[in-house]
């Protein structure tokens, strides 16, 4: 029925399923960032639990609708195209830490180890331009993974696995904006402006990556499991290298556990309806 109804609306072109896909995510982003516009204090304690959630949605997605279909149904059993591609994916997205300070630093001045260089050790107020800037970096290139696996989805053909991604990618989006945009708002930025500020620059990244991704799959049809296992590799690294240790760090880890499960039950359920 699910189905039915969007080739019905948005017909059967790949390409055009990659851009409403990145529309989509993208529209999710901009709801969970403007949230801060009602929600004006939110506890530490609900956002750690809603990061949890964010964080469970994306570890069952990029094994319900990635890394297992793109083993089983597109690289013919074989693992390995899509293992590289897991491995490249979590590549990238290591080196782009090594080259662009975490998000949690650039507003709030703590390093982190092994976080990215930097001749200063300020938060975002003191130095604002550059900080916005480096802060906009950062978070782009979380948001990179998830418009890529949304088009690789749909450019694979397969509308019962793409469906319940995108859904699930949207869903976790809501969350990542609002937990954004506090944080950028507690630095001092102006909350109205951010909050369409952040839902606009989600939509500049995911929905180009959305369309870039089907666009590669449907002409080189071969990439597919290795798109699959990059956009899964990059979706694992951001999980486990930022959410998790974020949402562990305030004395929550229970409501972020107990939200993280909430998340798999989710977008187990919503993989198995839909499809």
């Amino acid at each position: 029925m699910v189905i039915e109804t969007f080739t019905r609306l948005f017909g059967t072109d790949p390409l055009i399923h990659g851009i409403v896909g990145g529309v989509v995510i993208a529209a999710f982003n901009l709801f969970g960032a403007s949230l801060v516009l009602v929600w004006r204090n939110p506890s530490e304690r609900s956002l750690d639990g809603a990061l949890g959630f964010a964080a469970g949605v994306m570890l069952a997605a990029s094994f319900t609708s990635l890394i297992i279909p793109g083993i089983e149904e597109y690289a013919n059993g074989n693992p390995i195209p899509v293992l590289v591609g897991v491995a490249l994916g979590a590549l990238l997205l290591d080196r782009s830490d090594a080259l662009v300070p975490h998000a949690h630093y650039l507003v709030s001045g703590k390093r982190r180890a092994d976080a990215a260089s930097s001749d200063h050790e300020l938060p975002i107020d003191d130095e604002r331009f550059a900080g916005v800037v480096l802060f906009v970096l950062a978070i782009t290139l979380h948001n990179m993974p998830e418009g890529l696996a949304v088009g690789v989805g749909f450019g694979s053909g397969d509308l019962a696995t793409a469906i319940p991604l995108m859904l699930a990618i949207g869903i976790q989006n809501v969350p990542e904006g609002l937990a954004v945009s506090v944080a950028a708002i507690n630095a001092g930025l102006d909350r109205r402006t951010y909050a369409v500020f952040a839902g606009l620059r989600s939509g500049v990244v995911e929905i180009p990556l959305a369309v870039l991704g089907a666009y590669a799959v449907g002409v080189v049809s071969a990439l597919l499991p290795y798109a699959m296992g990059f956009a899964a590799g990059a979706m694992l690294f951001v999980i486990s290298d930022e959410i998790v240790p974020e949402t562990h760090t305030r004395g929550n880890e229970r409501i972020a556990t107990l939200g993280t499960l909430a998340g798999v039950i989710v977008m187990l359920y919503l993989d198995i309806a839909l499809a």
